[in-house]
């Protein structure tokens, strides 16, 4: 299969708090023409799964933290190649979701930059382990989550996209990241989510949300927004395949997209 390679008509800025450090941070996405990679300091490191270097509570590549907020966006707009320069060793948070991102992108603009020929996977790529399963196979963009908390509320969501790239912008795009209420305190005694508030993350009770949700499943709709960024390190555009994800986290999303990149080949010109 053949793609369009795009990158950025101008470089987009973005600033904020780092997701979990607090930390202020900016963020600049210049133009590229040698894939996605992230800059920080002297550290250059190209979005790929072999690059990960940390799955804990998110996707750390390289030196780089939460990275998947940023690469959801970029695989749902089909931007193939930009340099992401941040001050600090981590993303910020923004709206906790994506949606910032998407805006800011479509702002400066996109241009095209050549051709990107994917060939496989000839075979499912299929991950399990006991109940998490990630089955990736060719397709045409039909994306779905299962989100399941067992007899915990809210019990079973699940998030269908027929065309994730069509639906990502208004249907997952704002989907914020989310927490149990048993867990902010632990999480933040351990230095994590200190750059979120009660507008950028939704807290699951044990009978509803704890404030309003923007999608009635949001949980499961951020999930996908989660395995989108880090499946997009297999730098496998993401209408050209189908994916069915169960119960699955940053871990076993980049063992997924390690096993992607291995059952293809991609060309650039």
């Amino acid at each position: 299969m053949t793609f369009e390679r795009r990158t950025v008509g101008s470089t987009a800025h973005f600033e904020g708090l780092g997701l979990h450090s607090g930390e202020p941070v900016r963020v600049s996405v210049h133009p590229g023409g040698d894939g996605i990679a992230f800059r920080f300091g002297t550290d250059r490191v190209p979005a790929r799964a072999e690059h990960v270097t940390d799955t804990s509570r998110c996707t750390r590549l390289g030196p780089v933290s939460v990275i998947e907020h940023i690469l959801a966006a970029l695989a749902g707009l089909e931007i193939t190649d930009v340099e992401i320069e941040t001050t600090a060793a981590e993303m910020p948070a923004l709206d906790g979701a994506a949606k910032l991102y998407v805006e800011g992108l479509v702002r400066v603009g996109t241009e095209a930059i050549g051709r990107l020929s994917v060939e496989g996977p000839f075979a499912r790529v299929f991950l399990q382990e006991d109940s998490i399963k990630v089955a990736i196979a060719s397709g045409t963009g039909h994306w779905r989550y299962d989100f399941d908390c067992g007899d915990r509320w809210p019990g079973f969501q699940m998030f269908e996209a027929l065309d994730v790239v069509a639906e990502f912008s208004e249907g997952i795009a704002p989907a914020r990241t989310f927490a149990f209420s048993e867990e902010i305190l632990p999480l933040l005694d351990m230095g994590f989510a200190k750059g979120l508030g009660p507008d950028t993350a939704l807290i699951l009770g044990d009978e509803g949300y704890k404030g309003v949700a923007k999608f009635p499943d949001e949980p499961a709709r951020h999930k996908l927004l989660d395995c989108l960024g880090d499946l997009a390190l297999s730098e496998v555009p993401a209408r050209a395949l189908n994916v069915v994800a169960e119960r699955s986290g940053h871990r076993t999303n980049i063992e997924a997209a390690r096993l992607l990149a291995q059952a293809v080949t991609i060309e650039r010109a």
